[in-house]
C-alpha cells in the first residue's frame, strides 16, 4: 500500500509500549504514534526523563495519552516487573523494542547479571520482556511486535560463538552483534507464529523489522531537556545534510513498521536511501534470516533469562 509518513492511520483506543521512549528515536515514535490517537507507553529506567517526555508530548499533540512504565533493560529483575505490569494490560497492540546503548567505552562491562552490556541492553531485556508480554500481545487482535536492527549489520558478520563479546571486544563489535541478534529474533519470531498458525494455535502477532538510517540531533526538531541542539550540532549537521536525517525522520520506518496494516510478519521497513528518506520495504541480511542464527539466538537467549518463551 501507499504510505504516508505525514499523516499515519489512526489509531484510536490502541495501546502501544516504545522502549527508550524517553529520548531519542524513541521519543519521536512516541509522539508519532501519540499523534495518531493511540494510547502510548514510555517505558524508561529513567522516571524522571520518561515524564519529561511525556510533557513534552503532551505539549506537541493535543489530546495526547501518556503513560510511563520504569524499566531498566539491563537487570532482569527490573525486566521482570515491568513485563508482570505489561502481562496484566487488557490489551497491547504494539511493542515497539527501540531502547539501546549507542555509544559506550572501549572497555567491556556487565550488566548486574553478568551479560556483556550492550547486548544486556539491546536484545537480552528486549527478549525477556517480549516473553513475560507475551500474553496481552496474544490476546490483543492485530498486534504486533517491532524490532530495531541497525546499518551496522551490514558492516560486520556476527560470531555465534562469541555472542557476548568476551573475546576481542570493541564497542561497535558489541552493538553490531547486539543488533545482529534483534535482527534474528524478530525474524525467528516471525517463523515461529507462522508454525503455531499451522498447528492451529494463531496467536495473532506480528512481528517486524525497522531500521533508523542515519539519524542525528543536529537535524532533529528542538524539543527542549529532550533533543536539544547546540551550535557545534548544527554546525556538522550542515555538512552530513545529504547523507542524515533528523530522529524524528528516523524514527518514520519504526512508525510505519508498528502501523502499517498490509504488512504480514518479517518485513523490514529502512529509509529510502539506506541512510535518509521515507520509509520503505528492504531486505534483512542473510544472516537475520538464516533459520539456523535465528534458532541459535533464540536458543541463547532462553538460556540467557533462565525460562523459555514458547509461542
Amino acid at each position: 500500500m501507499s504510505w504516508n509518513p505525514s499523516h499515519p492511520p489512526r489509531q484510536d483506543g490502541r495501546t502501544f509500549v516504545v522502549t527508550g521512549g524517553n529520548a531519542g528515536l524513541g521519543y519521536f515514535t512516541a509522539e508519532q504514534l501519540a499523534s495518531t490517537g493511540a494510547h502510548v507507553v514510555l517505558a524508561s529506567r529513567s522516571p524522571a526523563r520518561a515524564g519529561l517526555a511525556a510533557s513534552s508530548i503532551r505539549g506537541n499533540v493535543a489530546g495526547a495519552s501518556i503513560d510511563t512504565l520504569t524499566l531498566d533493560l539491563a537487570s532482569l529483575d527490573s525486566v521482570h516487573e515491568a513485563g508482570s505490569r505489561l502481562a496484566d494490560y487488557g490489551r497491547l497492540d504494539g511493542l515497539i523494542l527501540n531502547a539501546g546503548a549507542t555509544t559506550g567505552s572501549g572497555q567491556r562491562k556487565e550488566s548486574v547479571d553478568g551479560f556483556e552490556l550492550t547486548m544486556a541492553t539491546n536484545f537480552i531485556g528486549h527478549f525477556a520482556l517480549t516473553a513475560l508480554a507475551w500474553p496481552a500481545l496474544t490476546r490483543t487482535e492485530g498486534s504486533r511486535v517491532v524490532g530495531l536492527g541497525s546499518l551496522s549489520t551490514l558492516l560486520m558478520l556476527p560470531n555465534p560463538g562469541d555472542m557476548l563479546s568476551k573475546r576481542g571486544y570493541t564497542f561497535f563489535r558489541a552493538y553490531a552483534l547486539s543488533k545482529h541478534a534483534m535482527q534474528g529474533f524478530i525474524i525467528e519470531l516471525d517463523r515461529r507464529v507462522r508454525q503455531s498458525s499451522t498447528f492451529g494455535k494463531v496467536p495473532d502477532v506480528t512481528a517486524v523489522l525497522a531500521h533508523p538510517g542515519y539519524a542525528i540531533d543536529g537535524l532533529t526538531p528542538l524539543r527542549p531537556g529532550i533533543a536539544d541542539r547546540t551550535p557545534l550540532m548544527r554546525a556538522g549537521a550542515a555538512a552530513l545534510v545529504f547523507a542524515t536525517q533528523g530522529k524524528n525522520r528516523g524514527a518514520a520506518p519504526t512508525v510505519r513498521a508498528a502501523l502499517d496494516p498490509s504488512f504480514t510478519g518479517g518485513e523490514l521497513v529502512g529509509p529510502q536511501y539506506l541512510t535518509r528518506g521515507r520509509p520503505v520495504l528492504q531486505h534483512p541480511t542473510g544472516t537475520s534470516g538464516s533459520r539456523e542464527f535465528g534458532g541459535h539466538i533464540w536458543a541463547l537467549a532462553e538460556e540467557w533469562i533462565g525460562r523459555d518463551f514458547d509461542v
